[in-house]
């Protein structure tokens, strides 16, 4: 794994009442929680559904740099990561949540771009791991880590060793992606990157065809929520995957789910349709918890029975 990294912590509490201050509900906190985030989350993932993981980031010397490092170490996570230069903070997002409803976030980030001498840490990172990988996930939460110097330095050295890249994307960087193997973006990223309106006849399949174009990757797999998965292939018919059908509490990383998973059936030999049938079950499995959240390799098993059923029940088209 390589991206960025960061603190999701979780403020959980009740109302009962409006602040007479302001139009806005007052929140009695009760406990709160804190979970690795962003590349952090991905790592973790491979970790929960039975993967060997290392993660490549970069944290700050505070409070929230050292959970980061607790939680890697106790998930199993090999970490390798570089310290941010002149006390820039760790990112950390905080959500205060009541009665299972997320009411705000709160950002707290430097998300310029790192300093060379932190750039390079992390290429030496990779370039010391990356023979012994079977895959190289790359997210891109656009907070400093994933630049075009690191990537033109990066993609080399996975394509030396035939390791396949699969990229959790931002728009932004969009094109600094051509050539990876597999990207997964989300509905809005689709439509932003393309200029296509998805809930148009016919515009899914050709925001598909355009970043499979735009990128020449080998795949791109488009994360529509309760909508399911996308799948396009090059020289292959578009596949859609149902959403596995269960009650929504929390998206929260559930991006993160969907690559870590596609990542790790890829790296076992599955092919991508199988890789995104595994990605959509796990993503099923972490929008049923509050919070961000991992699957167990059981709970993909059960939620991949869950759409076989629904499968052979579904009337077929004569």
């Amino acid at each position: 794994m390589l991206g960025d990294v960061m603190v999701d912590q979780f403020v959980w509490g009740r109302v009962s009442r409006i602040s007479p201050e302001a139009p806005v509900p007052v929140v009695q906190v009760t406990s709160e929680s804190f979970h690795l985030g962003g590349a952090g989350n991905v790592a973790v993932n491979v970790r929960s559904l039975g993967g060997c993981a290392v993660l490549a980031g970069a944290v700050g010397g505070d409070e929230a740099g050292g959970r980061v490092r607790e939680a890697l170490a106790a998930a199993g996570v090999e970490s390798r990561l570089v310290a941010l230069p002149g006390g820039r903070p760790t990112t950390v997002k905080t959500r205060i949540v009541a009665h299972s409803q997320q009411l705000v976030r709160a950002d707290r980030e430097d998300a310029s771009d790192l300093p060379a001498h932190a750039e390079t840490g992390l290429v030496e990172a990779v370039r010391r791991e990356i023979a012994s990988c079977s895959a190289l996930v790359i997210s891109d939460y656009q907070k400093g880590v994933v630049t075009r110097s690191l990537l033109r330095r990066v993609l080399p050295l996975a394509r030396r060793h035939r390791v396949p890249v699969l990229v959790d994307p931002k728009v932004r960087h969009f094109r600094l992606y051509r050539g990876v193997a597999v990207v997964t973006p989300n509905q809005l990223e689709t439509e932003q990157a393309t200029g296509l309106r998805l809930d148009e006849p016919g515009a899914l399949e050709a925001a598909g065809r355009r970043i499979l174009s735009l990128l020449a990757c080998h795949a791109v797999l488009v994360t529509r929520g309760e909508h399911g998965l996308s799948l396009f292939e090059r020289g292959r018919p578009p596949v859609r995957v149902p959403a596995v059908a269960r009650e929504v509490f929390d998206v929260t990383g559930a991006g993160d789910t969907v690559i870590a998973t596609m990542a790790l059936a890829l790296a076992a030999g599955g092919t991508l349709r199988e890789a995104a049938a595994l990605a959509n079950c796990a993503a099923g499995v972490v929008v049923g918890k509050v919070g961000t959240a991992q699957a167990s390799p059981e709970e993909v098993l059960a939620a991949a029975r869950v759409a076989v059923r629904a499968t052979a029940d579904r009337p077929s088209r004569g």
